[in-house]
């Protein structure tokens, strides 16, 4: 493959260029230094074609081997992870292209199941996850990042190491064989650092923070209806309700409201349902989510609204709730959202909706 990286000039090894990336990466700097920068764009290029080969060759699979054997030998995926908002935009485009070759990289002789990739990640490397993670603190890297984690997140244990490390920054990262699942987390892991970066962070940053966090809560139910219910207080009472559902960001309060629905209506999550919808304050909150003055911001909320008036086994609080405003809300639901007229779904849940609220005493009876 000499003649891909350029005639005369001797091809580096794949162990050379993987060496070559990791010294130097320390020299990149906020303050542009092209030479630097250069160097590792090419290093980070001639890395791409031999994982991806190019349209005159296919890649070798012998040089794809020796190259994530170099990555790996050389620590490199935890560097490029670290560096990666320095790295300039192709070399960035060009390590999510390494990541994910190399997450689905298995060797010919290796035994079924995961790609080795994964276990390395896992047991060995999970600090690699953490700073993909951190990739949100600057907007250079999320996104970059957060596509990574993405494809990485289709297995359950790379959620797991996400949602219980509670390392700080500098310190081994966690041991899944190490965690009690029964004990809750302290609120200091990275899984909550996604509450800020999705409410503080630039739009680009949200959405594509908010689209991992959506998949770490989604592609793996009973993992995370274990976590939810081991750490039911902390999630929705002091991260859930107060940052995203009251975000002042139109998009983050929708979504997080879309979300919630769906985790309440999942049946993997049966028990945290039923103790969300115990809540009076949860169905207050709810109710006025209704009465915001943003269309889908209310229809989202119409979803976790019905939860509460469905379900056969209220709390005497939230039973209590609604009938004290039995009469408002059958003065406001049949004119809710009236323009939906074509959606057959909501008409026949919202007359469901009036029905169930007509069943029950009115005040002071």
């Amino acid at each position: 493959m000499a003649f891909l990286f350029g005639g005369r000039t001797r091809q580096k090894s794949p162990a050379e260029l993987a060496r070559s990336v990791k010294d130097l990466l320390p020299k990149l700097s906020a303050n542009a230094v092209p030479k630097i920068e250069e160097e590792v764009a090419k290093n980070m290029a001639q890395m791409k074609l031999i994982v991806q080969g190019t349209q005159e060759a296919e890649s070798s699979p012998d040089q794809v081997h020796q190259l994530i054997a170099a990555i790996i030998q050389e620590d490199l995926l935890y560097d490029i992870s670290k560096w990666m908002r320095l790295l300039p935009f192709e070399a960035r485009k060009d390590a999510q292209i390494l990541f994910s070759h190399i997450l689905r990289f298995k060797p010919a002789n290796a035994a079924p199941g995961d790609p080795s990739a994964i276990s390395y990640l896992v047991l060995q490397r999970p600090e690699i996850l953490i700073e993909l993670c951190r990739g949100y603190d600057h907007a250079q890297s999320a996104m970059p990042c957060g596509q990574i984690l993405r494809q990485a997140l289709a297995f359950d244990t790379i959620a797991a190491v996400i949602l219980y490390d509670e390392s700080s920054p500098g310190e081994q990262a966690v041991q899944l064989k190490e965690v009690d699942i029964s004990q809750p987390q302290t609120g200091k892991g990275i899984f909550w650092n996604f509450f800020t970066w999705i409410n503080r962070g630039s739009f680009e940053v949200s959405a594509d923070a908010f689209t991992t966090f959506r998949d770490i809560l989604t592609k793996h139910k009973q993992l995370v209806s274990t976590y939810l219910a081991t750490n039911y207080d902390m999630f929705f009472t002091q991260y859930y309700s107060p940052i995203l559902l009251l975000s002042n960001s139109y998009v983050t309060k929708r979504q997080s409201i879309k979300l919630l629905g769906e985790l309440l209506l999942d049946r993997s999550n049966y028990v945290v349902m039923t103790k969300y919808v115990a809540s009076g304050e949860n169905l207050k909150m709810t109710m006025n989510l209704l009465k915001d003055d943003r269309k889908m911001v209310q229809y989202e909320a119409f979803h976790v609204f019905k939860v509460f008036v469905a379900n056969p086994n209220k709390s005497d609080e939230v039973r209590r709730i609604l009938i004290k405003n039995r009469g408002r809300l059958l003065r406001f639901l049949p004119n809710f959202l009236e323009g939906r007229t074509d959606d057959d779904q909501f008409l026949d849940e919202k007359s469901f909706l009036v029905r169930q609220i007509e069943l029950l005493p009115e005040d002071g009876v």
